[in-house]
């Protein structure tokens, strides 16, 4: 893509995420060390719970906000007014969803229900949250990126203070609704202070984007099912050792996940805004896109194969030894994962959603059966083979099985050519070097 704002607004959200994400990264080591394997794993068990609810707060317009803000760009106000006003409605019974699983599945255990309900807390104001996507149409993403990144240090900031006074594992299930309320309340005083359009609701217009979002919230629970369902098979079938040092491998996958997605992000709005003005820029654009995540990311997974014992050691200590082949094996997913995400921009501006359910439904199953087969044999190894083969099959093989997604394979196998990423990431690297 040659238009330099993009390349400027990709620059912003990467080095503001690559300071938030060493911080998170220090600070959760920290963390994990000073609660012990026994409240880290409540703290993730209520991360799970919650990932869930984010789907169902969401309703799919984190997907087709900014689409929907490039076709009513005279109605910026009431499409993100009315957003939110779908987004804090689903958030409030997504909390009670969350707390009412929480207390049937643990009735006996006050702490757990107490995290469960606390953590969910978050849900509600990263409904508020959704006013980024304003920012990513507007091509702002400078000011939405610091606004997370000055949150995120006040939040490091409570958690180190947390760990010198020894606080319980409550205090620090608040942190995280801490984070998104900051960046939430944030966003929202920067948006009127950019002078945003006043924010209104229309019924009509909640009636017409929810159809055309609806079908990705079933898809993203798909997404979130069948992203969860080895660590809960995992922990049925091995135990929770297994579990700890897959889930430590996961997060070492998702150290660079940022940059990937700050990518996507940045160049999201021009994709859509071509797809309506230049079907051959937009092409191209996507096949640019295609090449830079699928080279990054190899070039990431080569890495991280070759030098895994000394990030592993680094990082968790030599009792998670054990996980360095786990890693091994895992990162190679990556790939096709960011794959995944491109071809949903794409999804998106051909308005194939409805495809979105099948494709996700598929992931979900072939997850749950190849976790089930694997792991009594081969425990986190088994779960790290069945994630591999199931992003492969979810976002590549299964492209060319559906027809209505084969156009889009096609531009995948075009990314491929060197010579695109040799252009593209030259260009890139220059643009996000360039002062303003």
């Amino acid at each position: 893509m040659k238009n330099a704002k993009v390349y400027t607004n990709a620059k912003w959200i990467i080095i503001c995420k690559i300071i938030q994400s060493v911080l998170q990264l220090l600070v959760g080591m920290l963390s994990a060390r000073y609660l012990g394997p026994s409240n880290y794993g409540l703290i993730n068990y209520a991360a799970s719970i919650t990932a869930f609810a984010m789907p169902i707060m969401k309703m799919g317009l984190d997907a087709t906000l900014v689409f929907e803000l490039v076709k009513n760009t005279k109605q910026e106000g009431k499409v993100l007014g009315t957003s939110l006003g779908m987004n804090v409605i689903s958030s409030l019974l997504s909390i009670a969803g969350v707390t009412l699983f929480a207390y049937v599945a643990n009735p006996d255990d006050p702490q757990t229900l107490i995290v469960c309900f606390v953590y969910s807390l978050s849900v509600f104001f990263a409904a508020l949250e959704m006013i980024q996507y304003w920012f990513q149409y507007k091509l702002l993403s400078k000011y939405s990126s610091v606004v997370m990144l000055v949150s995120y240090i006040v939040v490091s900031a409570y958690k180190i203070f947390l760990l010198i006074t020894e606080k319980n594992v409550v205090w620090f299930a608040l942190s995280h609704s801490i984070e998104y309320g900051l960046i939430a309340f944030c966003l929202i005083f920067l948006y009127f202070k950019k002078s945003g359009d006043r924010l209104s609701f229309s019924l009509n217009l909640a009636k017409e984007m929810f159809y055309k979002s609806k079908y990705y919230i079933f898809a993203s629970i798909l997404v979130v099912v069948f992203q969860n369902i080895d660590k809960l098979l995992l922990t049925e079938l091995s135990g929770t050792v297994a579990t700890g040092y897959y889930s430590a491998a996961i997060t070492c996958t998702t150290i660079t996940q940022f940059v990937f997605i700050a990518i996507v992000d940045s160049f999201r709005p021009e994709i859509l805004k071509q797809r309506k003005e230049d079907l051959k820029e937009y092409e191209s654009s996507l096949i640019s896109l295609y090449s830079i995540v699928i080279y990054l990311s190899l070039l990431q997974s080569i890495a991280f194969t070759v030098f895994a014992k000394p990030i592993i050691y680094v990082m968790y200590g030599a009792d998670f030894l054990p996980t360095v082949k786990i890693l091994q094996v895992l990162i190679w997913y990556f790939t096709f994962s960011v794959i995944g995400t491109v071809r949903n921009v794409w999804i998106l501006a051909e308005d194939k959603q409805k495809y979105l359910w099948r494709i996700n439904l598929m992931g979900a199953a072939l997850s749950a059966i190849l976790n089930l087969i694997l792991i009594p044999h081969l425990d986190a190894m088994g779960a790290a083979i069945a994630s591999f083969i199931t992003q492969l099959f979810t976002n590549f093989i299964l492209g060319f099985i559906l027809k209505p997604l084969r156009a889009n394979n096609k531009l995948i196998l075009k990314s491929l050519n060197p010579k695109i990423f040799a252009a593209n990431i030259t260009s890139v690297v220059k643009m996000l070097l360039k002062k303003q």
